[in-house]
């Protein structure tokens, strides 16, 4: 009964869906910071490799797959569009550090990267959150639209098990931000506020996705891809240097083949 309702309605609100289930996991995550005030290192790492992992597989069974099999169906080159879209999603993720001021949790406040600027540190752990958000909001819409294109790759209950996958792996990038933020002073319903709000970009960067896909549906496989090269980058430049940035390279690497088998599962299950 769910999923003919959910199949009658436009991608770009099925999108909306997708994206405000994710924000509401990130949430469920970021309530972590009503009942520790610290976690343990060893559990933080585990998060960030499970959240890599998940996104690794999401960006090649989701995305980069689908993307060279669109390219054939419509006669280009089967490698060329998926790449020319995998390399400027790396380059906007990098164009962005570059303009927006954030923090990688886990660095001193002197090592924040993007322009100067008189933010606290809060706002700046924040923003490195919400840069990571962005591409998997990308990413679900785009599924999402994809699917109402009636092709034979993609479903709708294929885009609703990626979105599921990025919720999966936004609870523990809540937690990693909320808990930190308590264990330095923050009060708790302050701290959640951060964690919950560094996903409030995924709904609005999941409706862009899918709208952009259906005006011009052409850069379909561009789109795709174009999600996985930035969520690639936003894994190899910040997620698995912070899992692994402590020491506990046996925690941090056994959460990334977690992730990566959970994302794995999901997509062959349900796509």
């Amino acid at each position: 009964m769910f999923m003919e309702w959910f199949s009658q309605l436009s991608p770009a609100i099925q999108a909306l869906f997708g994206g405000l289930m994710t924000w509401g996991l990130t949430a469920l995550g970021a309530s972590l910071v009503f009942f520790f005030r610290q976690m343990n290192q060893n559990a933080m790492n585990t998060m960030f490799g499970f959240a890599a992992g998940v996104m690794i597989a999401a960006s090649f069974w989701s995305l980069l797959a689908p993307a060279i099999d669109f390219s054939e169906q419509n006669g280009q080159i089967p490698w060329l569009p998926p790449a020319i879209g995998f390399l400027a999603g790396g380059l906007f993720i990098r164009l962005l550090d570059v303009v927006v001021p954030h923090l990688d949790i886990g660095l001193a406040e002197h090592e924040a990267e993007g322009p100067k600027t008189k933010l606290n540190k809060s706002t700046l752990l924040f923003l490195a959150i919400t840069l990571h958000n962005i591409p998997e909001g990308l990413a679900i819409g785009v599924a999402f639209g994809a699917a109402s294109l009636g092709l034979s790759d993609a479903s709708v209950i294929g885009a609703i098990g990626l979105a599921i996958g990025i919720g999966i792996q936004n609870m523990p990038e809540g937690a990693a931000l909320s808990v930190p933020l308590r264990g330095e002073g923050m009060s708790r319903i302050k701290a959640f506020n951060y964690g919950q709000l560094s996903a409030i970009v995924e709904p609005v960067a999941a409706v862009i996705g899918a709208v952009a896909v259906l005006a011009v549906q052409p850069i379909l496989p561009y789109a795709l891809a174009f999600a996985a090269g930035a969520m690639i980058f936003v894994v190899v430049e910040q997620l698995i240097p912070q899992s692994q940035s402590s020491g506990s390279t046996d925690f941090a690497t056994m959460g990334v083949m977690c992730g990566f088998t959970v994302m794995m599962i999901l997509d062959v299950a349900l796509g």
